[in-house]
């Protein structure tokens, strides 16, 4: 019997090879005969395009084509779709068609308009250059506010005062009474600022057409291959799905581009295109950006009564691809957190602009939620003279399963001891902010909790199977661009059938492989992709069990199998699982070559992982600056299959939600549209001198009964949590001085002048005692 693997934090098998150099991305793949693509992107927001001209291009050696969108349409090639239009709007969404490359009119400053390909990508570039596109420019309409003021121009004529749909959620009337007969109403305008997914790796592709089967083959940085393949099929090529092949390489980056398999049917070989980092920047899909104005009533006691949001949610120049979901469906699943309020109604509005379209990005929607209800709670303790933890404590739900005002039923959990034990963590906090005050400094301290509804796509398919070679294959339809998977599935599997780590080879990410699967997003993986392994492998030790019976010639039901034999106790008869794997090979009848089992796991349940966070933060009001200096973390995700895989995922979201909260924002310049914050010399990510050593405990005492692993997701919940633990204490900072809101990025710049505007109001900063 093997040691058991789950549970324990073990290196993961993956970083042998990224450690070495040995990974391989898209920018690593050589293929013979290959030509190389370059984007000739727009350099307006709002433009109709008069002429492209591309003579002089295709004089030059080695340019072997020039794609436009006049070729699109010629190629019956249509628009890039639009994956989640069936939420219950209540005005219908509208979609209007985005081509891979732009026809007539161009609507953000970085749209394709047209794609050179060339023997290699020097040449490429160079003939991209010579491209000349004569531009009538319109007037770009590029913050929200001005987009649905009546009487605006409109991007997109469908579209009225730009609105893309309207979604409620809660009933209106209701919310509306409470907060008529509250004794306290507190309201909060809240921006959730847009930020850049800047990803290590950037975007890249690479396209091959088979003309013998009329086949093509996507190689892709992707976060999930069936689902590209299912769109791309179905809307953009209009071809039966088993003619396109989606594969995924390592991935350290977001999408892939589709114009490479275009391009590649179009010249006969294939295409290779690798985006570089300014192309990120201006036309890689952002992230957040949304308007909130809320209201929170409460009664004498400070007990919630109800909470409204009214949204507007930025979609930019177009729909992508689950865009809509977000600010809708994702954000309704996570409105009110862990706290007990019996009525709660949310309107949201998607705005086009002549901006770069957004989507989902890290938590998509429950962290715009959590922030919402988080910073509204420190409001309302601060302008009612209450404290903000009590608050807390005094509004939590304790009894479960409890039923949310938005419909959903959270399992279990215990908010209240995760808060206590954040206190605890910080004890002394006051002699802290004593030294701070005495080197002339101010120090804040800001709680949050979160709940997070972590689900993702609903279901998923793994199979595994002996190879010939005597390894276990695995396939998983979910996706990894970092989390560990290789590694966890593996100890899944190794468990369940009780034999070494090193027995099991892990396959993703391509649709020759499997026929299904919903690829990485909505902290899924282990809840959906974790359970389909752990079935797909007691489906394998069955058909063991079945065909070892032939073998020794008795019934299945007396076969036993433990650690790798199988045994008849009766008979005292065994038969290693080795030598049963390789006798189906050889036999004939219901067992598959390789005992190969294939499981589907049907779940559309929710998982909840939750906590509370603290930040302590230490602020210059000389110059601004934002020190944050510790930050803790009581969490709950139920079974922690490896904890240090855990720890990091919850890291790695923590980080960017410092980065939202005291750095990033992709800006634009409301009169042309141009982005100002187009490269890393004009944005801010985290770096290592940012973060402090993080702090805190996990809990296993609650596992999840959504699934059988007992999991709950772990990918999104730093994210989710750390923008509002974060604002929560620079505003706790800031409040002696006057300073009543700021909004992200709580940047030096932004928080120096609101302390001059504070103190310029005639507000009397405090002697610090």
């Amino acid at each position: 019997m093997t040691e058991q693997l789950l549970g324990r934090s073990i290196n993961r098998l993956e970083d042998e090879r990224f450690v070495r150099g040995r990974g391989c991305y898209i920018a690593d793949l050589s293929v013979p005969d290959a030509l190389h693509g370059v984007v000739v992107r727009s350099p307006h927001a709002h433009a109709r395009i008069v002429a492209i001209h591309v003579d002089a291009v295709l004089r030059i050696q080695g340019v072997a084509a020039v794609l436009t969108g006049f070729d699109l349409a010629a190629d019956n090639i249509g628009p890039l779709p639009c994956a989640v239009t069936n939420i219950p709007m209540a005005k219908p969404l509208i979609v209007p068609p985005c081509h891979a490359l732009a026809r007539e009119v161009v609507r953000y400053v970085g749209e394709p308009i047209a794609f050179v390909v060339a023997e290699s990508a020097e040449t490429a570039r160079d003939a991209a250059e010579v491209i000349v596109v004569d531009y009538e420019p319109l007037q770009p309409v590029i913050s929200m506010a001005q987009a649905v003021r009546s009487g605006n121009s409109s991007i997109w004529p469908e579209a009225p005062n730009n609105v893309a749909f309207e979604f409620q959620r809660g009933e209106i009337g209701p919310v509306e009474a409470a907060m008529h007969g509250a004794a306290h109403v507190v309201e909060c305008e809240l921006i959730n600022n847009r930020v850049v997914a800047a990803p290590l790796e950037t975007r890249g592709a690479l396209g091959a057409f088979d003309a013998s089967n009329g086949r093509l083959h996507l190689t892709a940085s992707a976060a999930g291959a069936h689902m590209i393949r299912d769109l791309l099929a179905d809307s953009v090529f209009r071809i039966p799905r088993e003619k396109l092949r989606v594969s995924i390489p390592d991935v350290g980056g977001g999408f892939g581009m589709k114009n490479v398999l275009w391009a590649a049917r179009r010249v006969g070989r294939p295409v290779k295109w690798i985006g570089d980092r300014s192309e990120e920047f201006i036309a890689s899909v952002h992230g957040r950006d949304s308007l909130v104005r809320a209201r929170l009533a409460l009664d004498r006691d400070g007990k919630f009564l109800a909470l409204e949001a009214k949204i507007l949610a930025n979609m930019g120049a177009y729909v992508s691809t689950v865009a809509p979901a977000v600010p809708t469906m994702a954000m309704g699943s996570a409105m009110g957190g862990v706290y007990d309020i019996p009525l709660v109604a949310f309107q949201t509005s998607g705005v086009f602009t002549n901006t770069t379209p957004v989507d989902a990005y890290r938590g998509a929607g429950k962290p715009e939620a959590n922030y919402l209800v988080e910073r509204c709670i420190d409001t309302a303790a601060a302008e009612l003279g209450m404290d903000a933890l009590e608050l807390r404590r005094k509004n939590i739900f304790r009894s479960f399963p409890h039923r949310t005002a938005m419909g959903l039923s959270v399992e279990q959990g215990s908010f209240v001891h995760a808060i206590d034990l954040a206190v605890a963590a910080v004890a002394g906090f006051d002699a802290r902010r004593q030294g701070s005050r005495a080197q002339g400094k101010l120090r804040g301290l800001g709680y949050a909790c979160f709940l997070e509804t972590a689900r993702g796509q609903p279901n998923e398919v793994a199979e595994l199977h002996y190879g010939e070679d005597g390894r276990i294959y695995l396939k998983v339809g979910t996706q990894s661009n970092g989390q560990g998977h290789e590694t966890t599935y593996a100890q899944i599997a190794a468990d369940t059938l009780g034999l070494p780590l090193e027995r099991f080879r892990f396959r993703q990410g391509d649709t020759d492989d499997l026929g299904s699967g919903g690829g990485h997003g909505g902290a899924r993986s282990m809840h959906q992709g974790g359970t389909a392994l752990l079935l797909a492998a007691e489906g394998l030790i069955e058909n063991a069990r079945q065909l070892a019976a032939r073998l020794l010639q008795t019934s299945a039901d007396a076969v036993h199998y433990e650690a790798g034999m199988l045994r008849v106790a009766a008979t005292g008869q065994e038969i290693s699982l080795d030598e049963v794997a390789r006798a189906s090979y050889q036999v004939t009848g219901d067992v598959a070559p390789g005992l190969a089992h294939q499981a589907t796991h049907l779940c559309d349940r929710y998982t909840f992982p939750n906590g509370c966070h603290v930040a302590e933060v230490e602020i210059d009001p000389a110059t601004g600056e934002v020190t944050l200096d510790r930050y803790v973390i009581f969490d709950d995700y139920g079974r922690l299959l490896d904890p240090r895989l855990t720890l990091g995922q919850v890291h790695g979201g923590v980080v960017q939600g410092i980065g939202q909260a005291l750095l990033e924002q992709a800006l634009f310049d409301v009169e042309t549209g141009q982005i100002l914050s187009g490269s890393l010399m004009d944005y801010a990510l985290p770096r290592a001198d940012d973060i402090p050593s993080f702090e805190g405990n996990l809990t296993t005492e609650f596992p999840s009964r959504a699934n059988r692993l007992g999991v709950k997701g772990s990918g999104q919940a730093g994210a989710i949590a750390a923008p509002a633990t974060i604002m929560n204490a620079v505003m706790n900072a800031l409040r002696p001085l006057g300073v009543r809101h700021l909004d992200m990025p709580a940047t030096p710049a932004r928080i120096w002048e609101a302390t001059q505007a504070a103190r310029s109001s005639g507000f009397r900063t405090p002697r610090c005692a």
